[in-house]
């Protein structure tokens, strides 16, 4: 009789503690999240392949992150909402929204989501952010789901998987990068920003003409002018080209967002795979280095005599024909195969073409002058 007493309440013990346990576990808080990226973003793929697998294993179920792709329609009208919602005039990928919070890049995120996730759940968790339609297409999607899901089979426990979604997929709210993303033509790429990307041929065209131009000068030999009248312009734009490719170098090495202007779009130039040489040497560091090394040329071209005169006067048209080919490659990538253009980078563009123009006289001046003692050195007969 003791015995049955006993094993009824060890029973009855071990229900209560199941119970309690479920509710426990009903009661967990949530954190929930919304990414907004792009497939061709490779930030983005930076986030999603090593940010996020981590803190999902960590967290399970209790973190819940769903990705929407900004280059689908309906993915780019709630990126905009969201933009509209913190005040933001224009914004990169990936952008991730958490509560009343928004992190910007592949610098951000990593650094400051992890405490965002342990700050939520401390306070109760949080839902999904307050995004016009956002809930609502979440809500119904989830609705839809219940509704398709079998009924006869077992649920079985897996581990939060990552796939990206749009919020009108019937699909769970996780992430991942397409394996085959769909590859748009030249022309499907020029059309995504159709007035950047035609101001970004004229640049280009008007590159062209200038180099073509140098070489023509060169190939009259004419003696140019090793004064030049416009000489005095040079410092004032390579202290441009500093601003312009300082504020470039800022923004590719924190993965913060570029101000850009009413043409173009920066921050997918920005976030391409071409916004550094070799995927190690950031573009506006290595401008910001050629435009230094310019202004010391001149210096030291007005400044010293002799050889060493000579040679920083053609070392600085020779750094502005090669920045002009340079950027003439650049600008070439942005219409036609990013698909977006960079205000910033044009701007650059345009200043180490004038560069290049400038420098042009006193390099042939000097060019002519070092030929000089080769002919009259010739033996009369």
């Amino acid at each position: 009789m003791t015995r049955r007493i006993f094993i009824a309440a060890a029973l009855l013990f071990a229900l209560l503690f199941m119970s309690t346990r479920s509710v426990v576990a009903q009661t967990e808080p949530v954190v929930r999240a919304v990414l907004f990226y792009s497939p061709t973003c490779p930030h983005c793929e930076l986030v999603i392949t090593q940010t996020l697998p981590p803190l999902i294993e960590k967290y399970g179920d209790q973190l819940q992150i769903i990705g929407i792709n900004v280059a689908e329609q309906q993915g780019s009208n709630y990126f905009l909402a969201a933009l509209d919602k913190f005040q933001i005039q224009e914004g990169g990928v990936p952008f991730l929204v958490i509560g009343d919070k928004y992190l910007i890049g592949s610098g951000d995120i990593p650094d400051q989501l992890p405490g965002l996730v342990e700050t939520y759940l401390s306070q109760g968790g949080v839902d999904w952010p307050d995004i016009p339609g956002l809930r609502e297409a979440i809500a119904a999607t989830d609705a839809t789901q219940q509704a398709s899901a079998p009924t006869t089979e077992p649920a079985q426990e897996s581990a939060p998987t990552v796939a990206p979604v749009s919020p009108e997929e019937s699909a769970p709210p996780a992430f991942a990068l397409p394996e085959n993303p769909v590859e748009l033509t030249w022309q499907q790429k020029f059309a995504q920003d159709p007035a950047g990307n035609t101001l970004s041929v004229i640049v280009l065209l008007g590159m062209f003409w200038a180099v073509l131009f140098s070489i023509y000068q060169f190939q009259q030999r004419k003696e140019g002018d090793d004064k030049g009248k416009w000489q005095m312009l040079i410092p004032i734009l390579c202290i441009l080209g500093f601003g312009v490719a300082g504020y470039l170098a800022y923004v590719e090495t924190t993965h913060v967002a570029a101000v850009c202007g009413p043409v173009g779009d920066c921050n997918t130039v920005q976030q391409s795979e071409y916004a550094s040489l070799f995927g190690v040497l950031p573009i506006g560091v290595m401008g910001l280095a050629g435009y230094v090394a310019i202004m010391i040329s001149w210096l030291t071209a007005k400044y010293t005599k002799g050889k060493i005169a000579d040679f920083a006067t053609l070392s600085m048209f020779g750094m502005g024909i090669f920045g002009t080919l340079f950027s003439i490659y650049l600008t070439f990538l942005e219409p036609f195969v990013i698909g977006a253009t960079c205000a910033w980078c044009l701007t650059s563009a345009i200043l180490i073409t004038i560069l290049m123009l400038l420098s042009m006289p006193p390099a042939m001046a000097t060019f002519h002058k070092l030929r000089q003692p080769q002919t009259s050195s010739t033996p009369r007969p």
